[in-house]
């Protein structure tokens, strides 16, 4: 049975809102799943070169005195796309993680092959009565599990898993499926919220 194959699913700390501004990433974690199950996991302080604010230390834990000591982008970004190798990949508002992904990656001429997948977008079309789509709502409103605090990297991939699990658990559950391939998924986040029982059935 597959469970959208094999995907990493990945959330990264940054500096700011946007790479094109001159923001960089100061972390990144992830969770590979496959079938289901957590096979591998990453995790990682990056450096990026210059101080950050008091906002961004307060909103994600995370110092200036820790990344002092913490390698440099480029290190830290060599492992993760060795990490990611050709694996599907999800993350939760998944522009804004697809664009310093891609940002850091060509830093150092690095590409990967997989494809993206939002989880957000997913869980608009899977839970339209949820108050809200933020990932701490989603988790609160799927019973999911909470290991970990928000807006650190790890624990938000570790929660963005457990809402991509549980959402392949309902779609199997609703419509009575037994294969979940990432092409689906794909397919049910851009579809509109009017059609995706049509999707989800055939």
């Amino acid at each position: 049975m597959s469970q959208a194959d094999t995907v990493v699913i990945l959330d990264f700390e940054t500096t700011g809102l946007s790479p094109q501004q001159w923001d960089r990433a100061i972390e990144i974690g992830a969770i590979c799943i496959r079938n289901g199950e957590i096979i591998d996991q990453f995790q990682e302080l990056m450096n990026p070169g210059f101080r950050i604010d008091g906002f961004i230390e307060s909103y994600t834990g995370i110092s200036n005195s820790m990344l002092a000591k913490a390698p440099c982008c480029a290190d830290v970004m060599r492992k993760f796309s060795n990490f990611i190798g050709d694996y599907n990949l999800v993350a939760h508002n998944a522009s804004f993680d697809k664009n310093f992904l891609d940002a850091e990656l060509g830093r150092i001429s690095r590409k990967y092959s997989g494809n993206f997948a939002c989880s957000m977008l997913a869980a608009r079309r899977l839970y339209p009565n949820a108050p809200n789509h933020k990932l701490g709502t989603l988790v609160e409103y799927a019973n999911i599990p909470i290991d970990g605090v928000y807006h650190r990297a790890l624990d938000d991939s570790k929660m963005t898993t457990g809402l991509w699990l549980a959402m392949l658990k309902e779609i199997k559950r609703r419509y009575d499926r037994t294969d979940i391939p990432f092409s689906l998924m794909q397919k049910l986040i851009k579809t509109p919220k009017k059609k995706v029982s049509q999707l989800l059935k055939n």
